[in-house]
């Protein structure tokens, strides 16, 4: 990882900005790639934000800095040099005593795991931008989703916009810090009124995993926009 990072940044950069986006397992090695080799060196003046989704990403209780000391947690759409980080649950399903996400590791002492919503930057309740998968194959989960719409045809791209049903709201419940999911459900729209996105093993759900799968999907469209304005801000400021 870090021999094709300095290779892209020696053949491949020619001074442009960097955004760095992983998930899961790929959050986590590029936490360890920003800490040791981005964070608080010259390089970190490239780059215009990261997204570490999925992952316990160690932050000061109620700080903007933890793992990273020089890279905060992004607080404006504008900002840039920022980290965007959270695991998601639905708002009806908090995770459980021994959830794997939401709480940061034990030897990270007066620690929390960072929750960043990126539809409301600066804390609060927002609507969420999603595009989730339409079959549930796509999901790696054995779940289906329900019909899109009760009545309607079938759904023929791989993808679905939901606008208006999906919102979140980073919140602190039991210990835990994450991304609550809510479902605005109306039994008077013909849409559905549940989405997929479980971890499902044996027809049980895993409630330990959250929104695990989704965790992307759940807010693509808000972190698109985000990426975008960014990166007009990074350009920007190297015009000054």
């Amino acid at each position: 990882m870090v021999d094709a990072w300095n290779h892209y940044l020696a053949h491949e950069n020619v001074g442009r900005g960097v955004v760095l986006i992983g998930h899961s397992q790929g959050a986590g090695v590029l936490t360890q790639l920003i800490a040791n080799e981005v964070d608080g060196k010259p390089v970190q003046d490239k780059l215009v934000s990261a997204f570490l989704i999925g992952t316990n990403l160690p932050v000061e209780k109620g700080g903007k800095t933890g793992t990273f000391k020089s890279i905060p947690l992004c607080e404006a759409a504008d900002q840039t040099g920022c980290a965007v980080a959270y695991v998601s649950f639905r708002a009806d399903a908090p995770p459980p005593a021994n959830s794997r996400f939401g709480v940061a590791p034990p030897q990270a002492q007066n620690m929390e795991a960072a929750c960043v919503n990126p539809a409301a930057l600066a804390g609060g309740k927002a609507g969420l931008h999603a595009y989730l998968a339409s079959s549930g194959n796509l999901l790696g989960s054995s779940e289906e989703p329900q019909p899109w719409v009760k009545g309607g045809s079938t759904v023929g791209t791989p993808f679905v916009s939901v606008p208006g049903l999906l919102s979140g709201e980073c919140v602190r419940k039991d210990g835990f810090h994450y991304l609550a999911v809510t479902v605005n459900a109306d039994p008077a729209d013909p849409r559905t009124d549940t989405i997929a996105g479980d971890v499902v093993q044996n027809g049980v759900i895993a409630k330990d995993w959250g929104l695990h799968l989704i965790d992307v999907n759940l807010a693509m469209g808000d972190i698109s926009r985000l990426v975008e304005s960014q990166g007009a801000a990074w350009l920007a400021s190297r015009k000054d």
